[in-house]
């Protein structure tokens, strides 16, 4: 069941984000098509690498950490060590910034535009244990499917 919502849902991405050209308009339709699509999600968003930081980016959900520094919790270790982070349960994760209390579970998946670090796309859910690695694989494809798509965004014309 969970790989065929993810077919659908990589399918969705494919049409969805071929031709925007608009960063904010793909970034925002991108955290929506996951909270409609996945169950047991609380925030689905992005924090974009400015300044040697993350700031907060288009998302859904509550209001949110405006910005993250490097190395810190998640969404920052995430990006600094340039890979993926699951986490079954944050409060198990040193040094995790609950910007909503509700959270119970996290994966985070670095993005890059031209080679570099764009920022981070941030899933977080009230269930424990609610990601695992079939959602690590099918969201790190999503993932390289934004990137791609940033690609002919006004952000690199």
């Amino acid at each position: 069941m969970k790989n065929e919502t993810y077919e659908n849902l990589i399918m969705q991405f494919e049409g969805l984000m071929s031709d925007q050209k608009y960063l904010i308009t793909l970034l925002s339709n991108a955290s929506a098509l996951l909270m409609d699509n996945l169950d047991d999600l609380n925030w689905s968003g992005f924090y974009l690498y400015r300044d040697g930081r993350l700031i907060l980016g288009p998302f859904q959900g509550k209001v949110a950490c405006e910005i993250i520094e490097m190395g810190k919790g998640v969404c920052g270790t995430s990006a600094t060590k340039d890979e993926t982070v699951l986490v079954r349960n944050v409060h198990e994760f040193p040094g995790h910034i609950a910007c909503d209390s509700a959270s119970n579970s996290e994966i985070v998946i670095p993005l890059h535009v031209n080679g570099r670090l764009f920022g981070v796309l941030d899933i977080d859910s009230p269930k424990l244990e609610r990601f695992d690695e079939t959602d690590r694989k099918n969201l790190e494809i999503i993932a390289r499917i934004i990137e791609k798509s940033i690609e002919n965004t006004d952000y690199c014309k």
